[in-house]
């Protein structure tokens, strides 16, 4: 399912800091180092007045939550070691050599140790460090940590509360929810924790636990600010935000409610300083179950396909065909030799409820759809020029699922992308919905060259230079040859959801 022809829409958080928590690689968003560490005093009586008021709002402190939950959080070390061809988005690239101590300073040694996670860099090749979190949901070993924690790893370590090290082996990734299993090998008896049931409200009280900086068991306080937040990472944004504090090195980690359950893992921070500022997001509870699930299983991930390409209904469109309110997918196009299509699904036709579940937006389509399973029969209301109808769709396997997983992969397991640019990218053929020419933009560094000039995750590369591009070596030789003849910048043309451009970008 693709969203296309969108008219603008506000992103609030597109044009600002984002950070992923982990000090591993960044997908779409850019990664900081935190500034200068600061801490804060509460009264009691910030809290209640009376312990009436304080059993009513919440536990008085959060002592006896921390020691049953700790126990299962780890903080999780990876380690990459390849060869400085470009081939890698390098964690030592992405991670910006921001220094916010003085030289000779008391935290300058401090800031060198936990900043940025970063191991030695080697001549030819780097030996790469991240560090992240991560937390049990099995006595066995099982663990749920972020995709871009262990993205591309080489090997994995995890560390226990109690300071004990185990090897660890990826067991699955989701690069599309960033959620990601991994098993300690051998056989032990591991403290673990269970996924909420139901989702928090808003003003919940929350407790994250994590490593952030290196700082393994760091716990931090504070309530559910908001649900189902979309920060542009893609069709299934639907985050929680807290306010607990959470920083770089948190990636993975648990935020639990006050019964110990996990109803969330920290993901993301927007900051325009770099460090906390109150504003994190935590993929749902309910989301990261049914991921780990199939992860756990078949360690893959298959969502179910509808095959069309829709847009959100703007307040204009809902007054042209009739509509009371901006609600509802509307259709662009039913893909051919699609569940859409050979249901009866037309372009111009108005998505407004999946199973009786009502529509908000294309987003919300998108994630009511992936939740199913291939093969399920769904009931869709569809409003076709003015007049309410019912059609029955029986959903097929998203095309290129596992595919573009295994795509996202060289032989020698490298990252194609363009680092100089703060680019990631596939061939578009491998890529649901991209079409069969050009070489799909699949993440962008908001921070990078790529980004400054336009280009955003989606857009396709036609050509570069002149000479016509069907996969990333394509890409690469096209670009070599442009800075072989002497060029600074060369011309790509682009096919964005809209339209056709050209772009001029460095060479690098």
């Amino acid at each position: 399912m693709t969203d296309t022809n969108q008219p603008p829409r506000r992103r609030p958080f597109a044009k600002r800091r984002l950070a992923l928590l982990g000090s591993v690689a960044i997908i779409g968003a850019g990664v900081m180092l935190a500034g200068p560490l600061a801490t804060g005093h509460f009264t009691e009586s910030a809290f209640a007045a009376t312990p009436t008021a304080q059993s009513e709002q919440g536990p008085r402190g959060f002592a006896d939550l921390v020691s049953k939950v700790k126990p299962a959080v780890i903080s999780v070390r990876v380690r990459i070691d390849e060869a400085s061809d470009g081939n890698v988005l390098s964690r030592n690239d992405e991670l910006p050599d921001l220094q916010p101590f003085m030289n000779g300073t008391p935290f300058e040694k401090f800031f060198r140790r936990y900043g940025n996670g970063n191991g030695p860099q080697m001549q030819g090749h780097q030996l790469i460090t991240g560090l992240g979190s991560g937390f049990f949901i099995s006595a066995d070993g099982y663990a749920v940590t972020n995709n871009h924690v262990v993205d591309h790893a080489k090997s994995v370590e995890v560390t226990t509360d109690d300071g004990q090290t185990y090897t660890a082996k990826v067991i699955g990734t989701d690069p599309k929810t960033d959620l990601a299993l991994i098993k300690v090998d051998g056989n032990h008896n591991f403290a673990h924790v269970d996924f909420e049931t139901q989702m928090p409200r808003v003003g919940d009280w929350v407790v994250a636990v994590g490593n952030p900086y290196g700082l393994g068991g760091t716990v931090t306080a504070g309530i559910v600010s908001a649900e189902g937040r979309d920060i542009g990472n893609g069709p299934y944004d639907d985050y929680i935000q807290i306010d607990a504090p959470i920083n770089k090195g948190n990636s993975g980690g648990p935020t639990f409610d006050v019964n110990g359950n996990v109803v969330g893992v920290n993901t993301a921070i927007y900051s325009p300083s770099g460090g906390s500022v109150g504003i994190g997001f935590d993929i749902p509870a309910a989301t990261a179950k049914q991921v780990i699930a199939q992860l756990k299983d078949k360690g893959t991930v298959t969502r179910a396909w509808l095959g069309v390409q829709v847009q959100p209904v703007t307040a204009g469109i809902a007054e042209s065909i009739g509509m009371k309110n901006a609600a509802g997918a509307l259709v662009d196009e039913a893909q051919p030799d699609t569940p859409a299509a050979q249901a009866g699904i037309q372009a111009g036709d108005v998505i407004t409820a999946v199973n009786g579940n009502a529509i908000k937006d294309s987003r919300t389509l998108a994630r009511e759809i992936s939740g199913m399973s291939p093969g399920t029969s769904v009931k869709l209301d569809i409003l076709r020029k003015g007049e309410p109808k019912s059609i029955n769709v029986t959903l097929a396997t998203m095309p290129g699922e596992q595919k573009q997983a295994n795509a996202s992969e060289h032989e020698n397991g490298s990252v194609p992308g363009l680092p100089h640019l703060g680019l990631s990218v596939a061939p578009a053929d491998q890529v649901a919905g991209a079409g069969s020419k050009g070489v799909v933009v699949t993440a962008v560094d908001p921070d990078g060259p790529g980004a400054e000039h336009g280009l955003k995750s989606g857009d396709v590369i036609l050509d570069v230079g002149g000479k016509s591009v069907a996969n990333v070596s394509d890409l690469r030789n096209a670009l070599s040859t442009a800075k072989s003849d002497g060029k600074h910048d060369v011309l790509i043309r682009v096919k964005t959801a809209d339209n056709t451009h050209f772009v001029a970008v460095p060479i690098g």
